[in-house]
């Protein structure tokens, strides 16, 4: 709600939307986002909305003085020099992170600073992009989408992690273009990024593939293998473990990756601790890399 509060207080001060998404490091249809949340939960619109200006309303009025006050009182808390820094870090993590690097941040982070809490929201990338996007998480462990990040956003590279073709152990020594084109294909989800790569992967290389079961859990696709159900393609990462009976299959000269990332709001726009805490993942994301 304090955020929410705050971009409405913004949107007062600058005009328009456009403008107060300018001056907070927030996108437009983020602002609106957040705006839209504020009065679904007061029950009440803010704004008559005509034309390019966002013009308050005598309930707006209301409200903005109200939320004036409340974050006078907000802001007094942490002015005093006695105070403890403290407040909440909300984090969006692809399920893959949160088991490998994210733990050894989220370690180090609490032991600097004790008095701060972390809320560890779980995603897919696509999702986790727009959670960041509109404030609902202030930075996020994710794949870099095979499109451009809006104009705002931040983007801190932590690793990249290759694909590989795992079959199950008796097909070891076959080529794996002939166990792509010859055998049930477990398809990562599609809908996700890396699923968007193992497609676009494919395409260029021509190969047609035999689909028999698609979806997003990389360890899951990794039990179907060993159960015999067909081959996979699936990045090499700290939180697969190959299960026995599953061999791994490079990709040589073929070879494609996933690059894992840090996405952030302008520093302007997030608190310091976010930051710091995005420094302590890239750094576990880097000592990891050098294992």
């Amino acid at each position: 709600m304090l955020r929410e509060l705050q971009t409405f207080m913004a949107v007062v001060r600058y005009g328009t939307f456009a403008n107060a998404a300018a001056h907070i490091g927030l996108t437009q249809s983020a602002v609106s986002a957040q705006i839209h949340r504020l009065e679904e939960e007061l029950g009440f619109p803010l704004f008559d909305r005509t034309g390019r200006s966002a013009v308050l309303n005598t309930s707006g009025r209301e409200a903005l003085a109200v939320a004036e006050e409340m974050m006078a009182v907000y802001g007094k808390l942490g002015r005093t020099a006695s105070s403890p820094r403290t407040g909440l870090i909300r984090v969006g993590a692809i399920a893959s992170a949160q088991v490998s690097f994210l733990a050894d941040a989220l370690a180090v982070f609490r032991n600097e600073n004790p008095g701060y809490r972390i809320r560890l929201m779980p995603g897919v990338s696509l999702n986790l992009l727009g959670q960041v996007d509109s404030g609902e998480v202030d930075i996020a462990v994710m794949i870099k989408p095979p499109f451009a990040l809006p104009s705002d956003l931040q983007w801190r590279v932590l690793r990249s992690e290759p694909f590989v073709l795992l079959a199950p152990q008796k097909l070891k020594r076959t080529d794996w273009k002939e166990l792509l084109e010859n055998e049930p294909f477990i398809r990562y989800d599609r809908g996700s990024f890396g699923g968007r790569l193992v497609d676009q992967f494919l395409r260029r290389t021509r190969i047609s593939v035999k689909d028999a079961i698609e979806l997003d859990e990389l360890q899951g696709i990794a039990q179907l293998v060993r159960h015999g159900l067909g081959v996979a393609l699936l990045p090499m990462t700290d939180a697969l473990e190959i299960p026995k009976g599953v061999a791994v299959l490079d990709l040589g000269s073929a070879t494609f990756f996933r690059e894992i990332g840090l996405v952030e709001r302008p520093s302007h726009s997030r608190q310091a601790a976010a930051t710091l805490l995005a420094q302590r993942i890239s750094e576990a994301a880097e000592n990891g890399n050098s294992r």
